[in-house]
């Protein structure tokens, strides 16, 4: 029995993972993190920030909690903040879950939502937009995950040690993706502590985020990776990260993630959320170069019932084309390659680009880049453009966002869509843009 929430946080299960398909392959074990109170491995951070910040008099008694969050760490602060008496604020993307943010509202938090195609130090942006509040609200203490050591402190106090007696000494790996990178930092650092270096830690990253290389560019699973914004003057990495003790970064796609976090579900009954699926895939990877005797313990952030309006939910896997063909739903019709341009380019630049074809979706990244479906900010019409000169900048001369097409979706919802929108259609497999439709009429079905 415990006084309060805030003491029932830490000591989640360990599990065996049964489908890894290989029965004399390495041991595969989850640790459930969504079995905090609060739902997520962020319990564990929110509780030490709160604690320290209070031992320090940051966080007086009736203060303000004020947090930028993709969701997870918003939670854990609200429910310890409820329970110890505090106001709180907290900041989110436009991307965030509609679960998590009906989550935050039944906890009693105040929910500020901001875009999420903002660049670091801009006045909108999740951390800058939190950061002003903070300083703005009497009382207001400002968590700052990414940089606050009670962050990676609280794995190395609970996390680490709780893998390290659950295994008996026998983990040889640790996998875990990298969000403000806290859960990684402090677990991996224990267990290197205590192991005389023997535990090997692997961080689980989306293929395009910068942590493990990638060009920044925008990712659909929330909680862990580093996204870049294209116009960001300098990538400013968390201090809760410690590069240095990560071993190896193992890339995972989305679609991989979300197939992953699925069919675990399916076939173990644990239902994970994306970043979950995210370390799962990397840890089967993983499971494929190393030693039968090897014992990988994997952090499973939180749970699939955080998502169930997006990876869990049909029509937004074929939205963003992540499901294929729909089984008996009426294929796209005639379509055509896209022709994508970065919205900073010149007008000579698309002509060139474009070879004659008038469809020009634009996006936001550097030529050479994949197009991402959710970084396309307009189309242009050469045509209309023909006596502008070749030095105009392509932004300058924006039309309207074109319809996006799933490549799963039924063809009718897909034309009434584009009918309403008025505009044309751009096909997404796997979040990224494939192909182009001129003519609604050019769709089948």
């Amino acid at each position: 029995m415990y006084e309060s929430v805030t003491e029932a946080i830490g000591n989640t299960p360990l599990v065996r993972l049964k489908s890894s398909g290989d029965a004399t392959g390495p041991s595969i074990y989850l640790k459930l993190e969504y079995m905090n109170p609060g739902g997520s491995v962020k319990d564990r951070a929110a509780r030490e920030m709160v604690l320290a910040a209070e031992a320090t008099g940051e966080l007086r008694p009736g203060g303000t909690i004020v947090e930028g969050t993709s969701g997870n760490t918003g939670i854990g602060l609200t429910m310890i903040g409820t329970a110890r008496g505090y106001r709180v604020i907290t900041v989110l993307p436009d991307k965030t879950s509609a679960d998590k943010l009906d989550l935050l509202r039944a906890l009693g938090a105040e929910v500020v939502i901001t875009a999420s195609s903002r660049p670091i130090g801009h006045p909108e942006q999740v951390r800058t937009l939190a950061k002003r509040i903070a300083a703005e609200t009497p009382g207001g203490w400002l968590a700052d995950q990414y940089d606050n050591p009670a962050n990676p402190r609280a794995h190395f106090e609970t996390t680490g040690p709780e893998l390290w007696r659950q295994t008996r000494g026998a983990i040889t790996h640790l996998v875990a993706g990298v969000g403000t990178g806290g859960t990684i930092t402090g677990t991996g650092e224990y267990l290197k502590s205590v192991s005389d270096q023997r535990v090997r830690v692997i961080g689980a990253d989306p293929s395009s985020s910068r942590y493990s290389g990638g060009d920044g560019r925008a990712y659909y699973i929330e909680s862990v990776g580093h996204f870049l914004h294209p116009d960001t003057e300098e990538d400013v990495w968390p201090r809760s990260y410690h590069a240095e003790v990560i071993d190896e970064l193992i890339t995972v796609e989305d679609g991989e993630a979300i197939d992953t976090a699925r069919r675990v579900a399916a076939t173990d009954g644990v239902f994970m959320g994306g970043s979950g699926g995210v370390a799962v895939a990397a840890a089967l990877k993983l499971a494929a170069q190393v030693s039968p005797e090897s014992v990988i313990a994997v952090i499973i952030p939180d749970s699939g019932r955080n998502y169930l309006t997006k990876y869990f939910n049909e029509s937004w896997l074929a939205r963003w084309g992540f499901d294929g063909p729909a089984t008996g739903a009426p294929a796209l019709g005639a379509t055509r390659e896209y022709v994508g341009v970065p919205a900073d380019s010149t007008l000579g630049d698309a002509r060139t680009l474009a070879l004659g074809s008038p469809v020009l979706p634009v996006h936001v990244r550097r030529a050479g880049t994949t197009v991402v479906a959710a970084e396309i900010v307009g189309s242009i019409d050469l045509e209309a453009t023909r006596s502008a000169p070749s030095d105009a900048l392509v932004r300058d001369h924006l039309g309207a966002v074109p319809a996006l097409a799933g490549i799963g979706e039924p063809a009718g919802v897909v034309r009434e869509r584009a009918t309403s929108q008025r505009s044309r259609l751009v096909v997404v497999v796997d979040h990224g843009v494939a192909m182009a439709i001129t003519d609604t009429a050019e769709i089948n079905g």
